[in-house]
C-alpha cells in the first residue's frame, strides 16, 4: 500500500512539474511566470518526498524489524506531500493508512520447535 502511494505521489510530482513547464512556455508576462516557478518548485520537493514515501516502503519490506521507523518516515513524508497535491489525494491517503499499518503492525512470535504443525506426508511421484 506504501509502495502503490509513493508511486502516486511521484506521478503528481513529475506532474506538476511538467504542468509549470507548460505554463512558463505559455507565459506571457512576470505573473506567469512566477506561477510556473512556484510549480517547479512544490513540483520538485513533491519529488523528494515521493523518494522517501518510496524509500520507506521498501525499508519496510526488507527490514520488517524497523517497521515502526519506516511506517513513521512514511506517514510523515505522505502528509508533506499535500505540498505538491498529495499524489492526487489518492498517494496521500494511501500513504497514511499504509504508515499507520506500519507503525502498528507486530511481528509474528516465533513458535517453539514442539508447538509447530507437522508436515504432510509427500507424495511419491507415479
Amino acid at each position: 500500500m506504501s509502495l502503490i502511494a509513493g508511486i502516486f505521489i511521484l506521478l503528481g510530482a513529475i506532474f506538476m512539474m511538467v504542468l509549470s513547464s507548460m505554463i512558463g512556455g505559455f507565459a506571457l508576462g512576470v505573473g506567469a511566470g512566477a506561477a510556473a516557478g512556484i510549480f517547479l518548485i512544490y513540483g520538485a520537493v513533491g519529488l523528494i518526498f515521493a523518494i522517501l514515501v518510496l524509500v520507506g516502503a521498501v525499508m519496510l519490506w526488507m527490514k520488517p524489524q524497523s517497521h515502526v521507523a519506516a511506517g513513521v518516515i512514511i506517514l510523515l513524508f505522505s502528509l508533506f506531500s499535500i505540498i505538491s497535491g498529495g499524489g492526487f489525494i489518492i498517494g496521500l491517503i494511501l500513504g497514511i493508512v499504509g504508515g499507520i499499518l506500519g507503525i502498528v503492525w507486530k511481528p509474528p512470535a516465533p513458535m517453539a520447535p514442539g508447538m509447530m504443525q507437522p508436515m504432510p506426508p509427500s507424495m511419491p511421484p507415479q
